[in-house]
């Protein structure tokens, strides 16, 4: 089975690495992403109604690079030389060298401003396409973030959809939760557990009108 394959992957990358409880914390939720959700295969990175994916949380990219080597989008011999002066897979994802990424991320609060102007073009240009950008709930205390949730639904772009991994890592919090947050703003909000897969698919592949978020609550660390 593939998906067993997953921590085996993680572990030629992991280790002492310290990104590594911010990368095992995304790993059920890219895989159920990239094996039920995603509309993108290896032979379809340049297809212009392909789906999007983006890692705005892209300071820990070891799980989103061990889902993208088994689902074929580059070989395992890649994944020995993680961190290393010359590999394509560094601290964090080049879409220039990785075959399938969509963005170069790590500079946090980014993902979400470039998810909703992708959706916004795709939807002026009638692509059908959907795109999905997966956060940090750290990282939501970036003000960028903050703008991008109130625009997003006041535009209700129908094909965005967001997923927040809430390992409780905020600095700040969230009063009424994170969801609440983005309900305010108009979004559709679930929060559900990031390791359950059928309760990931079930809140992936529902289509609200205008934007949706999915707060996927996890633990730090992988078990």
């Amino acid at each position: 089975m593939v998906y067993a394959k997953l921590n085996q992957f993680l572990g030629r990358m992991t280790g002492d690495e310290k990104h590594t409880a911010s990368a095992t914390s995304t790993l059920d939720v890219i895989w159920i992403l990239y094996d039920r959700i995603l509309n993108i295969s290896p032979t379809s990175t340049d297809d212009p109604r392909r789906d999007r994916f983006l890692l705005s949380k892209g300071h820990g990219p070891m799980a989103y690079y061990a889902v993208l080597c088994a689902k074929g989008f580059f070989p395992e011999s890649w994944l020995d030389s993680f961190g290393a002066l010359h590999s394509p897979l560094g601290q964090h994802p080049d879409r220039t060298l990785i075959p399938g990424v969509e963005i170069s991320s790590g500079s946090l609060g980014h993902g979400l401003p470039i998810a909703l102007g992708l959706a916004l073009a795709l939807n002026a240009s009638n692509n059908p396409s959907s795109v999905y950008v997966l956060l940090g709930d750290g990282e939501l205390d970036e003000g960028s973030n903050h703008e991008a949730i109130a625009l997003a639904g006041r535009l209700k772009p129908a094909s965005l959809t967001a997923i927040v991994i809430d390992n409780n890592s905020a600095a700040h919090g969230w009063p009424g939760g994170i969801a609440g947050r983005f309900e305010v703003e108009g979004w559709h909000a679930s929060t559900i557990d990031g390791r359950d897969h059928e309760a990931i698919t079930n809140a992936l592949s529902s289509h609200p009108i205008g934007p949706k978020v999915v707060v996927a609550q996890t633990q730090a660390k992988y078990s």
